[in-house]
C-alpha cells in the first residue's frame, strides 16, 4: 500500500515529511519503513553524514539498509570541506523542489535541530562577514586557557548558544562569539527572531524515549562501533591529511578517538568521554527539538515494534492531510 500522490493538501504549499529525535533512538529504521509505504525519498538532517569516509562514527546508512530508497545529503563532500547550515538550506531547498516534482514525497530524517529548522521554517542566514584579528585573539585564548574556559567565554555573553554548541566544538563556539562582536546581537537573538512561519505543508514528528533507556542505546551503538572499526577509520582520516581542526574532525567519535591517536589519553578513557559526550548531544538534540513548535511526539518504548510506531505516524499523518488512506500493513516488523 503507498499514499505517495494522494495528499490533498491546503493551498499550494507542497508537502514535507520530517521525522526527529535523539542519536540512537531507531530513525533510521523507522524512516525506512515510512519511506516504503508513503513513497518518500529521503534526506539526511544530520550536519555530518554529508562526509564521504567517515562511516563508522557518524552511524551512516549503507546501502543494503537503504532497501532501494534513494537517499539524500549522503556522502556530498570530502571531510576537509567547511560544510555549513547555509549550504545545507541551499541544497535541501532545490532537493524538495525536484522530489516533488518526480511525485515523490521529501521526507527529512536526523538530528542536527538548526539544520532541519532552516529547512522547516526557512530561515534567512546573512552574511555579517568576519574579523580575522578578533577570531585569531579568541584562538589565542583557547591555547592559553583551554576549549573549556572559551565555553565559558560564550557562556557568560550568549547562554543560548552556548547551550547549543559542545566546548570542543571550538570553530562554532569563536563563531558564535565573532557574530556577537560584529553585530551586537548574539546567534540566539537572532535565531529567535527568525519567522517561524513554514512554506511547506509541514508534517513534523519527534522521536522520545526514557532517558535511562535511550542511554544504554547509545553505549551500545558506540560499543558497536568500536568493533566495527572506529579507531581505523580516524587514523586514516589522520592518514589522509584531515585535520583536528577540520569540522568534520571535530564530531562527536573523532574527535576523542583522535585526542587518544595523539596519545593525549588512553582508549578506554577516550571511550569513556565519547559516551559521555553523546548522552549530553542527546540531551542537547531533545533541548532543541523541544523548543521547536508543531513536533507530533511519539514515545518510544524499551521493546517497540515498529509496527506501532507506524501505525501512530499513520495517525498523525492523517490528520494533517486528506486523502490519506487507512492504515494496511499490520505486519511483523523488527523492534525499532
Amino acid at each position: 500500500m503507498n499514499d505517495a500522490g494522494r495528499f490533498r493538501l491546503p493551498g499550494d504549499k507542497p508537502p514535507l515529511l520530517v521525522l526527529v529525535g535523539p542519536t540512537a533512538i531507531g530513525k533510521t529504521g523507522l524512516s525506512i519503513e515510512l519511506a516504503k509505504r508513503y513513497g518518500c525519498e529521503i534526506i539526511s538532517g544530520d550536519s555530518m553524514q554529508v562526509y564521504r569516509g567517515m562511516d563508522i562514527g557518524t552511524a551512516k546508512i549503507t546501502r543494503e539498509e537503504m532497501q532501494g530508497v534513494p537517499h539524500h545529503m549522503v556522502d556530498i563532500c570530502e571531510p576537509d570541506y567547511p560544510f555549513s547550515v547555509a549550504e545545507f538550506q541551499e541544497r535541501v531547498r532545490q532537493l524538495i523542489l525536484d522530489i516533488g516534482s518526480r511525485g515523490a514525497i521529501p521526507f527529512i530524517v536526523g538530528g542536527t535541530g538548526l539544520y532541519i529548522e532552516s529547512i522547516c521554517y526557512d530561515f534567512q542566514f546573512t552574511d555579517v562577514g568576519s574579523d580575522e584579528e578578533f577570531r585569531q585573539e579568541q584562538r589565542q585564548y583557547l591555547e592559553e586557557h583551554g576549549p573549556e574556559a572559551l565555553h565559558a567565554r560564550l557562556a557568560e555573553r550568549d547562554p543560548g548558544s552556548a547551550a547549543r554548541l559542545h566546548a570542543n566544538d571550538t570553530r562554532r563556539v569563536i563563531r558564535a562569539l565573532e557574530v556577537l562582536h560584529l553585530t551586537g546581537r548574539t546567534l540566539t537573538e537572532q535565531l529567535a527572531g527568525q519567522t517561524k512561519e513554514s512554506p511547506y505543508n509541514l508534517c513534523l514528528t519527534g522521536l522520545t524515549m526514557d532517558r535511562d533507556i535511550l542511554y544504554n542505546r547509545i553505549e551500545a551503538r558506540i560499543d558497536k562501533m568500536m568493533e566495527l572499526g572506529l579507531v581505523e577509520e580516524v587514523k586514516g582520516l589522520l592518514a589522509r591529511g584531515i585535520t583536528r581542526s577540520h569540522i568534520s574532525m571535530q564530531g562527536l567519535g573523532y574527535k576523542e578517538i583522535a585526542a587518544y591517536l595523539d596519545n593525549e589519553m588512553s582508549l578506554p578513557e577516550a571511550v569513556r568521554l565519547l559516551k559521555r559526550d553523546t548522552r549530553h548531544f542527546a540531551k542537547r538534540q531533545l533541548s532543541w527539538f523541544r523548543h521547536m513548535k508543531d513536533i507530533n511526539w511519539i514515545e518510544i518504548p524499551e521493546h517497540a515494534k515498529v509496527s506501532r510506531i507506524l501505525h501512530k505516524f499513520h495517525e498523525i499523518l492523517a490528520g494533517k492531510f486528506e486523502g490519506v488512506t487507512e492504515y494496511i500493513g499490520e505486519h511483523e516488523y523488527p523492534q525499532i
